[in-house]
């Protein structure tokens, strides 16, 4: 079964290259809105966006959807979101489309959210703007958060709890997938900030193997993307996870997500809007399109890094990237991938008493190890067959214009290849 999706996955691949009617769409999956914990209006959220350059949006609040009715406290909306929240907002839509209850300056003073359906075509333009419904599915275990997105939901799905991090996150994976069977929609599932609290390891994320991506870049605050002394960088997780999958569980690896996280919209606070993206290379601007891409692994993320064409040869077994160059900007390519006749042994990470850490394992540099750097806005692998997968990180010498670790640069990650049989 495993090798009949693999070939079928191919097929696809193969199929929307030779139709050529592909184009790189640019999303955000993960955004937060006064519906949770975001600090301004929903619209005004949906506008940054679509006036910055990005051709669809995932609406994720957490454990919510932009329905029904919900109105804030004007005190609330100040406190979260300025002392002049209510007139950008007016400004932004004019003052008849803020509707409000209760006294003037009371603390009875209440303004109502408005609900996706009621401003989604005040954006949605068909092939250059799209809305995808989500929700953050906010879980805890372990006293740690185990958080989802599920993107492209039909209604919301309650955390499905545990007695483990693994537990809820085998339970999410279940009813999302439940939801999407019923509904006959898909849905696509990534795993969101692994090293957030360090609350999934790589070897329980290997082990989900219906779990089919995680987010590899998200540019909100305590993400941990570097990790520290006792946890693994996003990337090195991403190795070990995707090396455990190929060598050990005969499934297809994970593919990375970039995301923004953004909750904070007024030039302030540790998690605004645009520190990273998803280029999506799709047949159209629809729901089920751009899943169907991503799904096959027809997307890259990026934290700035922008790309003209990625491309890989099953005749040939040639990995080609062409970088959209900036005048006065230099580009890294690494080769990054993990040998079939790799050392996979591990030993487990010791907290500062010696204490056996609940945290991904050590394992040795064989696993995700640079197979070649290239440098400038070309660059190209030939796989020789030894290899259990190759995926690529392309680094600039720009700085990241709302870094979240000292020096951080524009990167983009591109998916894994070599893997299928």
């Amino acid at each position: 079964m495993l090798k009949w999706v693999w070939t079928a996955v191919l097929l696809i691949t193969v199929s929307s290259f030779v139709n050529g009617a592909e184009k790189w769409y640019k999303g955000n999956t993960h955004t937060h809105t006064f519906w949770s914990d975001g600090n301004d209006f929903p619209e005004r959220v949906v506008k940054w966006y679509a006036e910055n350059g990005y051709d669809f949006l995932v609406l994720s609040d957490h454990n919510i959807l932009s329905r029904g009715e919900k109105w804030m406290s004007v005190e609330k909306l100040k406190e979260r979101g300025g002392d002049d929240i209510l007139e950008k907002y007016a400004a932004s839509f004019g003052k008849k489309w803020v509707e409000s209850r209760g006294t003037l300056g009371e603390k009875s003073h209440e303004i109502r959210l408005k609900r996706l359906a009621e401003f989604r075509d005040m954006f949605e333009v068909p092939a250059k703007f799209l809305m995808i419904e989500g929700e953050e599915i906010s879980d805890k275990a372990e006293d740690v958060p185990v958080h989802m997105n599920a993107i492209n939901v039909q209604s919301v799905i309650a955390p499905a709890g545990g007695a483990t991090a693994l537990d809820a996150l085998k339970g999410n994976v279940r009813i999302v997938a439940r939801q999407s069977r019923l509904t006959k929609q898909p849905i696509l599932l990534h795993l969101n900030h692994p090293n957030f609290h360090y609350a999934i390891t790589a070897e329980e994320l290997a082990s989900v193997i219906q779990q089919e991506f995680f987010e590899i870049c998200n540019t909100s605050s305590d993400c941990n993307q570097l990790g520290d002394e006792f946890h693994p960088s996003l990337d090195e997780f991403w190795d070990v996870a995707n090396t455990l999958r190929l060598a050990k569980l005969q499934s297809p690896p994970l593919f990375g997500v970039g995301v923004d996280d953004a909750h904070n919209y007024h030039g302030r606070g540790s998690s605004p809007p645009g520190g990273s993206f998803v280029m999506v290379r799709s047949k159209s601007l629809k729901p089920a399109a751009i899943i169907t891409a991503m799904r096959i692994g027809e997307f890259y993320s990026s934290s700035g890094v922008l790309l003209t064409d990625v491309q890989y040869s099953m005749r040939t077994k040639e990995y080609v990237i062409d970088i959209q160059a900036e005048d006065g900007v230099t580009y890294t390519t690494q080769f990054i991938g993990t040998l079939t006749n790799a050392d996979l042994g591990s030993t487990p990470r010791l907290g500062a008493g010696g204490a056996v850490q609940r945290a991904t394992r050590i394992y040795s540099d064989d696993v995700g190890k640079v197979l070649a750097t290239v440098k400038g806005a070309h660059a190209s692998y030939t796989l020789s067959g030894k290899e259990l997968y190759v995926r690529a990180v392309i680094t600039s010498d720009k700085k990241h214009s709302l870094p979240t670790y000292p020096g951080q640069l524009q990167q983009a990650w591109v998916q894994p290849v070599g893997w299928r049989r």
